[in-house]
């Protein structure tokens, strides 16, 4: 059986290379929080994180989202005595829309201010796995091997430290309520696993 992260993967990737050459679909499905607040056209919350802004955007999305997603459903469903399937849509989708919901209140009457890419639920499936596994080794550039949970704490500082300074074109604010929201969402789910959490360090 195909797991929902290969799904994921392959519906993003289709959509996104389509919009690579199609401006139409992309700003249709770009998020754009004066259309949403404005417009009424709430769907952008969803549709952004189909688009992604080139080739390195995409394949870095889909790259971690494949290295993480597929760990994540066996221990969903290790844990958990639901549908692995649902569970899998449930976080991605639901990241999607929170880790939206930040930069929405902050740009809602700014009609020039647009965002793509699936950072935001990728960066919940990173933490999400995380929770499972907090002294799991996660290779920072790809060579550095660091402790899941010390590799999450870095990663938020970092990202609320960017999103504060404003330089770039990147969604810092959607890394990181992303990434909370990944975090949290076993909790949400079951309260009782924050001793599978704790054990992780055992």
């Amino acid at each position: 059986m195909i797991s929902v992260t290969v799904i994921i993967i392959a519906i993003t990737t289709i959509i996104s290379v389509i919009a690579f050459n199609n401006n139409e679909l992309f700003n249709k499905l770009k998020f754009n929080a004066y259309l949403i607040k404005h417009k009424k056209q709430y769907y952008r919350f969803l549709s952004h994180a189909a688009v992604h802004g080139g080739t390195m955007h995409l394949f870095i999305n889909m790259f971690v989202l494949f290295s993480f997603g597929n760990a994540l459903e066996q221990y969903f469903a290790y844990y958990l005595d639901y549908n692995v399937s649902i569970l899998m849509v449930a976080l991605y989708v639901g990241s999607i829309i929170f880790s939206s919901f930040f930069d929405y209140e902050k740009q809602k009457n700014n009609h020039y201010y647009n965002a793509v890419g699936a950072s935001g639920a990728v960066s919940a499936v990173l933490f999400a796995t995380i929770f499972f596994a907090p002294m799991h080794k996660i290779y920072f550039f790809g060579v550095i091997p660091i402790p899941g949970i010390i590799f999450g704490a870095l990663y938020l500082f970092y990202e609320y430290k960017m999103a504060k300074k404003d330089i770039d074109n990147i969604g810092h604010n959607a890394h990181f309520f992303g990434a909370i929201f990944g975090f949290l969402f076993p909790l949400i789910i079951k309260p009782k696993l924050i001793y599978v959490f704790l054990n992780g360090f055992f």
